[in-house]
């Protein structure tokens, strides 16, 4: 790349960093995105917002992670309507893998991406009430719905300049934990915090027309577009509860709502400072 290149590449994210300084992003990393190198590119990406003044969030879960301990230990995922059945050996293995083993890498990761004093700081939805949640069906177990968010615990943190790496496991009034979809929880946080966008970094490029050709991508749609395409059945399998999510976000609040492929390398910065893009866009009224 030449410098005049590269200088027009700083020229394009100008008017965007402008934008989104001072804003919250929640970015909601899932389980089949998690990959070393593409964590550190991810961190880098996070830590460079920060430098620019974008409060981020990072929440993320960990399914094929907790699938593959559970398997080790001798027990076979079980899942109903999309939601892994959560019984108390179950829950025991999530918060294991979300809370003791993922939350704890990806707070390397970032720290270890950082030339300054460390950052990053993990913290669970049982911390201080962040997530409380109530149960979704006694079929499933230990699973919950967030029933309250409490914004201040990241925007505390976010004001003293950390970068908070949330994993979604909650609790009830009662102290009980549950096990908490990842991607309703980085709604809930996003619509409880006003923030101005929310990202959702998965294993596909976006929502497609084909979902066997990258080349269909849908760049931008309308939330009802979106519910449209859902109750339609024209959306499968693991996009759905993420593309709900995005349309629920915007309905809620948030500015926009995305979802790119976390398999590409800075695929955040790529979505946020340049005017491309790279995947599925989502706001609440048309505008293009």
């Amino acid at each position: 790349m030449t410098p005049t290149q590269t200088a027009n590449i700083l020229v394009q994210a100008l008017p965007y960093i402008q934008r989104f300084a001072g804003k919250s992003v929640v970015v909601k990393l899932g389980g089949a995105a998690i990959d070393k190198e593409l964590d550190r590119a991810l961190a880098q990406d996070v830590l460079l917002l920060r430098s620019v003044g974008v409060r981020c969030v990072l929440v993320h879960g960990g399914g094929p992670q907790v699938d593959k301990m559970m398997r080790r230990v001798g027990k076979e995922p079980e899942f109903r309507d999309g939601l892994r059945v959560t019984d108390a050996e179950t829950l025991e293995i999530v918060r294991m893998v979300l809370v003791g083993k993922i939350n704890r890498d990806l707070v390397a990761t970032i720290n270890g991406e950082t030339r300054e004093e460390p950052v990053a700081v993990g913290v669970s939805g049982e911390d201080a009430g962040l997530l409380t949640v109530a149960p979704r069906d006694p079929a499933l177990g230990f699973v919950g719905d967030v029933s309250q968010v409490r914004p201040s615990v990241l925007h505390r943190l976010l004001d003293e300049g950390l970068t908070p790496v949330v994993s979604t496991i909650g609790a009830d009034e009662g102290g009980q934990p549950y096990n908490v979809n990842a991607d309703e929880a980085a709604r809930a946080i996003a619509v409880a915090m006003r923030a101005e966008k929310i990202v959702y970094l998965t294993a596909a490029p976006g929502l497609l027309e084909d979902k066997d050709d990258p080349s269909t991508l849908v760049p931008r749609l309308t939330a009802a577009e979106l519910t449209g395409r859902i109750a339609g059945g024209s959306v499968h399998g693991g996009m759905i509860p993420k593309l709900r999510a995005c349309a629920d976000a915007v309905e809620g609040g948030v500015g926009t709502a995305h979802v790119i492929d976390g398999r590409v390398a800075h695929a955040l910065l790529i979505e946020l400072l340049t005017d491309a893009g790279i995947g599925t866009m989502v706001k609440k009224e048309r505008d293009w």
